[in-house]
């Protein structure tokens, strides 16, 4: 097995760092790899904010669901889906259109990703912070976002504090990658699956900065944490920026 896959392979959140900063270079390595990601037709659709101002970092930590690891981080990033600029060169579009909300959504997560993976790449960890959402209309006052520019997904970046966590198991590669055609769920693998997430959780740690342990199978989590996953405001603000019109 070569590095790079041996580096995906064994991915697995931290949330805990030290308090040493990265270097610059080390910095400018992780924005290289994340800015040559593959781009849709090269629209570049993308921007990422650096959150260095304390101040500032405090708040949008209160925003995220306040998650200490997002002050705590030596480096958070926020990856935008970006068409502000696209449109500023070509104003003559309509950008109101799905299409441009989904490409440019997409392209943002393949930015990140690459991202942590170059973090990882050099010792470093990190873990992405969904919760940058939980107050998007608030977050885009804070960060001066224009029209046509969306906060997807944070990301802390940092060196890691304490041993790896272990491994967070996945579905199984039958429930995941069908041939040809899809196919239905299949419930005695769910089953299974559902009993092997719920060891893991019997023997995660429950001090910090792990969550409260969840002693459940992953259907339980599922059915959890869609409910509590709905932001009614979400529509009405993709329209504010812009998208999803058409």
């Amino acid at each position: 097995m070569n590095h790079t896959l041996e580096l995906l392979h064994n991915h697995t959140s931290f949330r805990s760092y030290t308090s040493q900063p990265l270097t610059q270079e080390q910095i400018d390595a992780i924005f290289q790899a994340a800015n040559q990601t593959s781009s849709f037709s090269l629209l570049q659709a993308v921007s990422i904010i650096r959150i260095t101002d304390p101040i500032l970092r405090k708040k949008v930590r209160h925003l995220s669901v306040n998650q200490p690891y997002v002050e705590e981080a030596a480096e958070f990033w926020i990856f935008c889906a970006d068409f502000n600029r696209n449109h500023q060169i070509a104003p003559e579009v309509d950008i109101e259109y799905i299409e441009f909300l989904l490409i440019g959504s997409f392209d943002a997560g393949l930015v990140a990703q690459n991202a942590l993976t170059a973090a990882e790449s050099m010792g470093l960890g990190g873990v992405y912070i969904g919760g940058i959402r939980a107050n998007i209309n608030e977050l885009s006052d804070v960060l001066g976002l224009p029209k046509y520019v969306i906060p997807l997904v944070g990301l802390c970046i940092g060196h890691p504090s304490g041993n790896k966590p272990e491994l967070k198991p996945r579905l199984p590669q039958s429930m995941v990658l069908f041939e040809n055609q899809y196919q239905s769920l299949d419930q005695e693998k769910l089953a299974i699956y559902d009993e092997t997430m719920l060891k893991y959780y019997e023997n995660r740690p429950t001090k910090a900065p792990f969550t409260v342990k969840k002693v459940k199978g992953w259907s339980d989590h599922i059915q959890d944490h869609l409910q509590r996953s709905i932001q009614p405001q979400m529509m009405d603000y993709l329209n504010k920026q812009g998208f999803a019109k058409k």
